[in-house]
């Protein structure tokens, strides 16, 4: 079988798809790679590792595209990309489906059997194909570095001739992946570090990494708080006001605030208001790692550092392409593992009993896999744009933390 990688066409992605060693292991394994020239350039993976793994290089994104049988991507492929995919082509990329509705239907109309590695379910089984997770290890260690850069004071404490300097206050909201690695990463510099979750089981998991769990009088159990995949459900308003109470406190507390708060395929909920804002410390730093999905924060713009309210407010879309070798490395590991779990004897087998083959394929030979999916279609209409079922507004992304969601 021969596998394609394209160069990445989204403005300012750096990742690559497969490394060398990845390829190594692809060829060992009877595959043929073809690689498109300057695809893992700006991940420092020049074409000759490539060649030297047992690549071959090509000049041609059309020539790749129509030679493949299988194309490996980190974003999703535009639709004239798409139109030179020969039919029964497997696409495998962060697709984000339900925000991608024409994507979808291109796809499905090509014949193309396409897998979202942002949708594989969140099962322990599963944990070596996770890319979701590892662009979100990526953005909260990042987020913290930007965090520390833009502040204009020490994160640690420093005992010094001139007096002591007290460490920093950061406050995460959201205590996934990327929440976590955020938690950890702050807490290395020496600050200290607050963290809230609507999830209650993630407290140990907080305070295991040294810093507080902030928490609420009302409890939810696990059921209320979080989807059978192990992602963070919509709450009632009630609930809602009582969180946004304290998260008002803890931001104007806080010299430093970042936000991982997403629900899969929907708008970013935004839990840092204007007023919020104009209560923090002069020179506070927000790191709102929802920007792609519209932010956490009122005042975010995506894709910008802005100073509101003597606040700076970094909105940088895709994180984890500033982390490029080490991103590119983690995905196409999980695309590996994930490659392992589709061959059979050598060949590309698919189980459609697999709750991990099923979870993660969105169209297949001209039928739309993904339940979900086909009731997005359904909800958004001949017009084919995507609409928030509770907002009632359009929604998009760019990138994938990786794309990214963050979780």
């Amino acid at each position: 079988m021969k596998v394609g990688v394209p160069k990445e066409t989204e403005i300012g992605e750096k990742r690559v798809a497969l490394i060398p060693e990845t390829v190594s292991k692809l060829v060992k394994l009877g595959f043929e790679v073809l690689i498109e020239t300057g695809s893992g350039t700006a991940s420092y993976f020049p074409d000759r590792f490539y060649q030297e793994s047992g690549a071959s290089i090509i000049s041609g994104r059309k020539t790749l595209l129509e030679q493949s049988e299988m194309i490996l991507r980190v974003q999703k492929p535009s639709l004239e990309e798409v139109e030179f995919y020969p039919p029964k082509t497997v696409l495998i990329a962060f697709l984000q489906p339900l925000l991608n509705l024409d994507l979808v239907k291109k796809l499905n109309e090509r014949k193309i059997t396409a897998f979202s590695m942002d949708v594989i379910p969140r099962i322990s089984r599963a944990q070596s194909m996770d890319a979701l997770s590892s662009m979100s290890t990526a953005a909260g260690y990042k987020a913290v570095l930007l965090a520390a850069q833009e502040l204009p004071k020490f994160f640690p404490l420093l005992m010094t001739a001139a007096g002591t300097m007290t460490p920093a206050k950061v406050f995460v909201i959201g205590a996934g992946v990327a929440g976590l690695q955020a938690i950890a990463t702050a807490r290395r510099l020496g600050a200290v570090v607050e963290a809230f979750d609507t999830r209650p089981a993630v407290k140990e998991q907080v305070e295991s990494l040294g810093a507080k769990f902030a928490e609420i009088a009302w409890k939810l159990d696990e059921k209320q708080s979080q989807d059978a995949g192990g992602y963070a459900k919509e709450l009632s308003e009630e609930h809602q006001k009582k969180e946004m109470e304290l998260i008002a406190q803890k931001v104007k507390e806080s010299d430093v605030v970042i936000t991982t708060a997403l629900i899969p395929g929907r708008k970013a909920p935004v839990l840092i208001t204007e007023d919020m804002v104009k209560e923090m410390k002069l020179g506070s730093v927000i790191v709102d790692l929802a920007s792609e999905m519209g932010g956490n924060c009122s005042l975010t713009k995506p894709g910008e550092v802005a100073l509101m309210h003597d606040v700076k407010i970094i909105g940088l879309l895709n994180l984890p392409s500033l982390l490029s070798t080490h991103s590119s490395q983690m995905y196409s590991r999980n695309l590996f593992s994930f490659l392992n779990l589709l061959l059979k004897n050598g060949k590309i087998q698919l189980d459609w009993s697999d709750e991990i083959v099923s979870g993660a394929c969105v169209v297949h030979d001209g039928e739309i896999k993904s339940e979900t999916v086909k009731q997005r279609l359904i909800q958004a209409g001949s017009d084919g744009k995507v609409v928030s079922i509770k907002e009632g507004s359009e929604t998009g992304t760019r990138g994938a933390v990786g794309g990214k969601g963050i979780s």
